[in-house]
This record gives C-alpha cells, sequence and structure tokens, in this order.
C-alpha cells in the first residue's frame, strides 16, 4: 500500500477454485516469489503433501481466502485502465500531463536490479532481522501502531490476509521506517527521476503477504514502485469518493462491493510488476492489494 509519513488520509463472491487460480496465475507468467513458502501445497506441481497441522490448516484456510481475492483481481491482471508510458516519457510532457491531473504507470523509468538482489528474504533477514520494525493497522486511518523485530513480523504475521480480520485488526509493515538503521539499504535504491516543483522526497517501505493491502486513502502526490511481486491498484479522482468502509480490508472490498459497482463507477485499476513504477496525484483515492508476497517502496512529494 502506500501511506504517507504523515500526509492526510481520508476515507470511508466469487467461489474458491484455486485449480482455476493456478492455471490462471501460471498463464499470467507469475514472477518468483520473495519467500519461497506458498499458501498451499498445490501451488507446486506434484507435491506431496503431509497432514496439515491445526496451525497450518488455518494458514492453508487463509490461503485459500487470499486466494478467492487473488482469483478476482488475476482474472482482470492483463487490464489496465491507467495510462501508460515508458522510459522514452519526457520530464516535460511529464508536468504537463499527468503531474497535476492523471496517474501513469511508466515502465523502465528506474533500474533497481542491485536494489533487488538486497531485498531477497534471506539478505533482509540477515542485515535487519533483529532490528525492531513499526507496524501499522491496514486500514483508512492507520491509528495503531505496534514494533516488533523484522525477524518476527517476517516468520509470524507475513501471512496471506485472513477475510475475517478488520483491516484495523491486521497488522502491515509498510512505512514508518527507521532511516538511520535501514539506511545502507535505502541508499542503494535508485528513484524516479521526475520531481514536482518545491517538493522533496520521502521513501517508505514494505512488505506483505499476499491478498494484503490497504483500503482507499488519500494524501499528496508521490511514485510506488514493486520490488518483488505485484501489486493491485485502484484509483478515483478527488472529486469522486469511493463507496468503501475504512476499517474493511481491500480483499474484502474487491470480493464484495467492487462486483456490485456498476461500469461507470469502477476506479481506474492497475497491476504494476517490478521494472515499472505508478505515478498517483495529490489527493487521488488509491487502494491496493498485493497479489503475491511483495516488496515495496514509495516515493512521496511533500
Amino acid at each position: 500500500g502506500t501511506t504517507a509519513p504523515r500526509g492526510q488520509r481520508g476515507g470511508q463472491g466469487l467461489p474458491s477454485a484455486l485449480p482455476r487460480l493456478l492455471r490462471v496465475a501460471a498463464a499470467l507468467d507469475v514472477p518468483a516469489r520473495w519467500s519461497g513458502r506458498c499458501c498451499c501445497c498445490s501451488c507446486a506441481p506434484r507435491a506431496r503433501c503431509a497432514r496439515p497441522s491445526p496451525a497450518a490448516g488455518e494458514r492453508q484456510g487463509r490461503g485459500r481466502e487470499a486466494a478467492r481475492g487473488a482469483r478476482a483481481a488475476l482474472t482482470r491482471e492483463r487490464r489496465c485502465t491507467v495510462e501508460r508510458a515508458d522510459a522514452a516519457l519526457s520530464y516535460a510532457r511529464f508536468v504537463e500531463r499527468f503531474a497535476f491531473s492523471r496517474p501513469v504507470v511508466i515502465r523502465g523509468l528506474t533500474d533497481n536490479a542491485a536494489f533487488r538482489a538486497l531485498c531477497t528474504r534471506d539478505r533482509l533477514l540477515a542485515a535487519f532481522g533483529q532490528r525492531r520494525v513499526r507496524l501499522s493497522t491496514a486500514n483508512t486511518y492507520s491509528y495503531r501502531k505496534v514494533d516488533m523485530p523484522f525477524q518476527e513480523y517476517v516468520e509470524h504475521l507475513l501471512e496471506p490476509q485472513d477475510l475475517a480480520l478488520l483491516g484495523s485488526d491486521t497488522l502491515y509493515f509498510f512505512g514508518d521506517n527507521n532511516f538511520t538503521e535501514w539506511g545502507s539499504l535505502f541508499q542503494n535504491y535508485v528513484p524516479p527521476p521526475f520531481r514536482l516543483p518545491g517538493t522533496t522526497s520521502a521513501y517508505s517501505f514494505g512488505i506483505a503477504g499476499s491478498g494484503s493491502g490497504v483500503p482507499f486513502h488519500w494524501h499528496g502526490p508521490g511514485f510506488s514502485e514493486v520490488i518483488f511481486g505485484r501489486k493491485r491498484w485502484f484509483l478515483y479522482p478527488p472529486e469522486h469518493t469511493p463507496e468503501f468502509h475504512p476499517n474493511r480490508t481491500t480483499l474484502s472490498w474487491l470480493l464484495d462491493t467492487y462486483p456490485r459497482l456498476p461500469p461507470e463507477a469502477r476506479p481506474l485499476e492497475c497491476t504494476i510488476r517490478p521494472g515499472e513504477v505508478l505515478y498517483f496525484p495529490a489527493r487521488w483515492w488509491h487502494a491496493t492489494l498485493n497479489l503475491d508476497t511483495s516488496v515495496f517502496i514509495s516515493t512521496f512529494l511533500g
């Protein structure tokens, strides 16, 4: 998700069919996972699975719930109603057409292969496993904060989204980064080269499980880039307040509200992958849904 460091934010069925989901995912060229684990044994063809323990069975249940939402998003994976551009986009054209009026997905704007190599699960745990990170709730306002060691978050909380949990009860690592402790990592990130007059940039780094995300909110302008995984975006212009509940997750919104929206009331939407950057203007409503365990970073302009 994208949550501004201290920006202002506002706010207010599909059947489970894992085999079909997996066929769709394979056809869509799912990128390599950040973690070696998957939410269910069927994600490895011909895998033989032991009978799960109660805890493992509960995790698989959450995985199936997340898969319902992932299936809903995956069926539209190739559908992108956000305008696209490539690295040939000039700064003058960016300011003229996008900076103050509409979002855009830009391919090849940055080269973060070196940063990506530092963001694998093993390397992040080796470098920062004992560092404490601040988690926020995955709802519109994110008032509640919890601190814990990064390794504990990765090993115990980085699970597929539980549909039974409200966003206000779901903890999520995004933003609130300690730039002194994590500076050795962030100094290797290559941010998008475009800036808006009179603004400075601030990073927001995060890692989250499949089916997780942040419901609709808004703040200042910025860029968002996925380092591992895929992130689906839903965006509305400032004058169109979306229909949503600020304490419900994006996954529940996608399953319960999105299918009822008439075509003219649906948001702009697009999935971004590694190598792509999404720019969102100030005050645009947006919600995010991680289709995989995802590593991502936003550059806020304020």
